[in-house]
């Protein structure tokens, strides 16, 4: 064991896959976004496996799938970025937008790089994949730095990046040619760098190396639940902390606070997200002044109970705050929320009623709604939908109004009151409940009433 923590005699994984997790599209229960990256990470561990001596069961790399689940996620992170020999990012539009890709970017360089001979000029354990065509985007610094000849992976990977021929039978053999050189690369990059264990970094903590000090786009995520003190005698307490932001409804299946769980999610939506307690937010949402920046509402509906709580809500519903998208956690493994789900699930509809009736089909997790978030992945596939939704309304509202309105639309029953007679216009009796009755002649070109009107 070194002084960083890492069993000396244990073989080191080749390579850390680096990606931008995808959000699901459309309505829940949609395909896995992510399936694509994970058959690239196992066709890359059987190349690497077929290039070296790896031994069997030894890990040839590291790929996150689990992001955000567990306690452990930042540090199994830390420990991997720390041992890697080679870092592999997926590039893509989303990936540069990413604040914890470019954590792990930052996390893997401040380990020192040296050539294996002195005659080598390999200076960089980076090797980079095209995911998706580049060629319209601007990298970051860090990225555009890199020495590195994409065509030698093939013509149609570096037109169509890697997805593209993963996904599309005509491309087979051409992601098979990209695949193999890829993992060819990375053994010869292992093999012509020295990168000593690095310590264990404090992944959440780390900067991007994109330079992006915080992404574009700003999310409030504000909680309306009871903290610890206030918890009726009928509900288990267990699900509340000290303040409303750590009510933690999906334990044990959620390691963290909720909040904490959203904030995460945001982030890989390219969010810069903020936690406040709803009961200080809600008036200056209510007020119908300009809002600072889109917004979810993590609702509790245990809360409904008390007038004061359901009295807010009801008020915050009523006053079309369409930038703020509701989100209503329901625990199914839950004992109390089993035993009280119709009831609570009627109180959140009575209460919430402009917002439940509103709700589009293509966002029909992001509310919620009766029966409500059942489970923490229900919750992870509706977070995207409403965060978005909730951006969409956001730049709605905010989008700077013309100087000048634009001229009315025409009127088509004013455009056909007047008929044409011989001697210009003369007027329809109009009813609004009766087609239009003609009391000019006909005009001489033969045209029936009403100037071809049938």
């Amino acid at each position: 064991m070194n002084d960083h923590g890492w069993d000396e005699e244990a073989a080191r994984p080749y390579f850390f896959l680096s990606y931008a997790h995808t959000p699901k599209a459309g309505a829940r229960g949609a395909g896995d976004p992510n399936h694509w990256v994970r058959q690239l990470y196992r066709d890359l561990c059987e190349a690497v496996l077929q290039l070296t001596t790896v031994p069997a069961g030894v890990q040839v790399g590291f790929m996150d799938e689990s992001m955000h689940q567990g306690e452990l996620w930042a540090d199994r992170l830390s420990e991997e970025l720390a041992t890697c020999r080679v870092f592999v990012p997926l590039y893509s539009p989303r990936y540069f937008n990413s604040l914890p890709c470019g954590q792990e970017w930052h996390s893997f360089i401040q380990r020192p790089v040296y050539p294996a001979n002195l005659d080598s000029e390999r200076t960089s354990g980076i090797v980079p994949v095209l995911w998706a065509p580049m060629s319209r985007y601007k990298l970051p610094a860090v990225a555009s730095e890199l020495q590195f000849n994409h065509a030698s992976f093939g013509p149609d990977y570096a037109t169509e990046g890697l997805y593209a021929l993963m996904k599309l039978s005509y491309f087979r053999s051409a992601y098979e040619l990209a695949v193999h050189r890829l993992a060819r690369r990375i053994v010869e990059v292992a093999e012509e760098t020295v990168i000593p264990v690095g310590r264990r970094l404090d992944f959440n903590t780390q900067p991007s190396a994109f330079n992006v000090t915080a992404p574009t786009k700003q999310l409030r995520i504000s909680v309306l639940a009871y903290h610890r003190g206030e918890v009726p005698p009928d509900r288990n307490p267990d699900y509340y902390g000290a303040r409303r932001t750590d009510w933690h409804p999906y334990r044990p299946a959620a390691s963290r606070p909720l909040a904490e769980h959203a904030v995460r999610l945001a982030r890989q939506l390219g969010f810069q997200a903020t936690v406040h307690e709803f009961d200080g937010e809600a008036e200056a949402i209510i007020s119908g002044g300009d809002p600072v920046a889109p917004g979810l509402l993590l609702l509790d509906r245990w809360v409904l109970q008390d007038e004061r709580w359901s009295e807010l809500v009801r008020r915050f519903d009523r006053s079309d705050c369409s930038w703020v998208s509701v989100l209503e956690p329901w625990n199914l493994d839950d004992p109390d929320c089993v035993e009280n789900h119709r009831e609570l699930g009627e109180l959140s509809d009575r209460v919430l009623r402009f917002t439940h009736r509103s709700v589009r089909p293509s966002f029909l997790g992001a509310t919620g709604g009766p029966p409500g978030l059942g489970s923490l992945e229900e919750f992870d596939d509706a977070l995207p939908r409403a965060a978005m939704k909730a951006k969409y309304a956001f730049e709605g509202r905010t989008r700077t109004e013309p100087e000048e309105p634009p001229p009315p639309r025409p009127n088509l029953r004013d455009a056909f009151r007047y008929g044409r007679g011989r001697d210009g216009p003369e007027p329809f009796a109009y009813d609004d409940d009766q087609p239009p009755r003609d009391l000019g002649e006909r005009p001489d070109d033969g045209t029936p009433p009403g100037g071809g009107i049938t």
